[in-house]
């Protein structure tokens, strides 16, 4: 037949050394054809033209730029309602730091170097815009991270980082974690790297992220043994040699100061704050220069942990110099190493205790009204501050904003977003669900034989989710502020464990 000759013609036609098609596709019977189609793909008026190319885009991610413009909006109702910022009693200390360049002994300067970085804008409403700014950054890295997750899951993922009343209110805090969060979610969404240039900057992301809290120590040792695992021991190198480097020079500029080895001086304080939740001297038998920071009270009628480093009648504070001194701090740190090696199993119970606090569906006031309320949208202008080093910091404020500070409240936009705020949440419990269902998928598809090569992608951003959540609870103590970090990193975790193909594959 006509068709089984042109067939075999074409079949020696190959073999005689002619070209071949590659893979499967036929010779052109009809040439006219492919030069028609060449000729329409080359005209003009069938390219798509760059309007086009932004529209396809747009209807791709149609409902993630939604909810990134609802969270615009509750960022702009914020601005509007509550001007230039809100306070919390550490924004006094940071703002000090500003002008008085040296290493703070409670907390690292690196939130200090970010407001001094703004302070020729003289305004610390710029501050706020900055941190806004920085939230909504933060939920195009988790959607950009979470990208072959289906586009649905990616949008959720963004949902708490970018709709979260209480999130938009810590952004709205002349506090140092919103830069924290995005520091340490920008670290995370560059693992995937092929380039050893972003491994570096990983390292430097991470640095900065613990001279801005000091939590973000323990996540250099995360995310280097992610490259371990993937094999990658020369890149681990890189990243731990460019996180050491910063860390390093600030503790340096820190012993220059102090005399000191570290990148703060209040470690042992804050540790002899949190065994005194369930110290008990008398199962201890401290030596006699211990007992003098022992609290004759019963566990469960002692105050908040945090007291113990506050309060005036704190053994700790009773003590001559300042509470923060070398040797109270050795003291301090003595006497909670102490209490952890006499009574393991209630240290243990203890931080179990307070890490539980993170998954409550309500959310009950703690550890005291006062901290509670400074992460709530307030109805009336707070006050001024009350004690003494926050009224220094008041001062140095003013010259910061070259001008009074305070909080001026406008409404009725004030009023739209306490409404919000006690509607909208993201309640502890689905925080747990969201960092049981990786393991869950994982387990699942072991079970039916789904193994994939390596590690998983989901596995980086679920263990810093963890060690955020873990370390305060084991070294100083529960705060709701200290879970907000740790969300946007749980969502990513969840919405990468989705799809069984997102293997810990570099470039992925």
């Amino acid at each position: 037949m006509p068709g089984e000759q042109e067939d075999k013609r074409v079949g020696s036609e190959t073999h005689a050394g002619k070209p071949a098609t590659t893979g499967r596709r036929r010779l052109p019977r009809d040439p006219r054809r492919w030069i028609a189609r060449l000729a329409r793909a080359a005209s003009p008026g069938t390219r798509r033209q760059p309007d086009q190319v932004r529209g396809h885009w747009v209807l791709r991610h149609k409902w993630f730029l939604a909810v990134l413009a609802l969270g615009t909006v509750l960022r702009a109702l914020a601005m509007l309602g509550y001007r230039p910022a809100l306070w919390f009693p550490d924004s006094y200390t940071y703002i000090v730091t500003v002008f008085k360049p040296r290493p703070d002994l409670v907390r690292p300067a690196g939130y200090s170097i970010f407001l001094k970085l703004l302070e020729p804008l003289h305004a610390f409403a710029a501050v706020t815009v900055v941190q806004h700014l920085l939230g909504l950054a933060t939920g195009v890295l988790i959607y950009r991270a979470a990208r072959k997750a289906p586009r649905w899951v990616a949008t959720l993922a963004t949902v708490p980082v970018l709709l979260d009343a209480y999130q938009v209110q810590l952004e709205h805090l002349l506090v140092s974690d919103t830069l924290f969060m995005f520091l340490v979610v920008a670290a995370v969404a560059l693992c995937t790297t092929r380039r050893p240039a972003t491994v570096v900057a990983i390292g430097l992301l991470l640095a900065t992220a613990t001279l801005t809290r000091t939590v973000g120590q323990p996540l250099i040792v995360v995310l280097a043994a992610w490259f371990v695992l993937r094999g990658r021991l020369r890149w681990t190198g890189l990243l731990v040699a460019a996180a050491l480097v910063p860390i390093l020079a600030y503790g340096a500029w820190f012993h220059a100061t102090y005399q000191r080895v570290g990148l703060v001086g209040a470690n042992g304080v804050f540790l002899y704050a949190r065994t005194m939740s369930f110290a008990d001297c008398e199962k201890m038998d401290p030596p006699a220069d211990l007992k003098v920071l022992c609290d004759p009270r019963p566990p469960d009628r002692r105050p908040p942990s945090q007291e113990y480093i506050w309060a005036k009648d704190s053994p700790l504070v009773l003590l001559p110099d300042i509470t923060f001194s070398k040797e109270n701090d050795d003291l301090a740190a003595r006497f909670a190493m102490l209490a952890i090696t006499s009574q393991p199993l209630d240290y243990a119970a203890s931080v179990l205790e307070e890490f539980g606090r993170s998954f409550r569906w309500d959310r009950p006031i703690y550890p005291d009204a006062e901290i509670y309320g400074y992460y709530q949208f307030p109805g009336t202008a707070p006050g001024p501050p009350g004690r003494y080093p926050a009224q220094v910091g008041a001062e140095y404020a003013k010259l910061y904003e070259q001008g009074a500070i305070g909080t001026e409240i406008v409404e009725p936009y004030a009023g739209w977003l306490r409404a919000y705020q006690s509607m909208v949440r993201l309640p502890g419990l689905v925080l747990l669900g969201l960092l049981l269902l990786p393991p869950a998928a994982a387990l699942i598809r072991r079970r039916r034989g789904q193994r994939l090569a390596g590690a998983p992608a989901w596995l980086v951003p679920w263990s810093v989710a963890v060690v955020l959540l873990v370390t305060p609870a084991a070294a100083a103590e529960f705060d709701y502020r200290y879970v907000l970090p740790a969300v946007p990193l749980a969502c990513l975790a969840a919405a990468q464990s989705i799809r069984p193909d997102l293997r810990g594959q570099s470039g992925s």
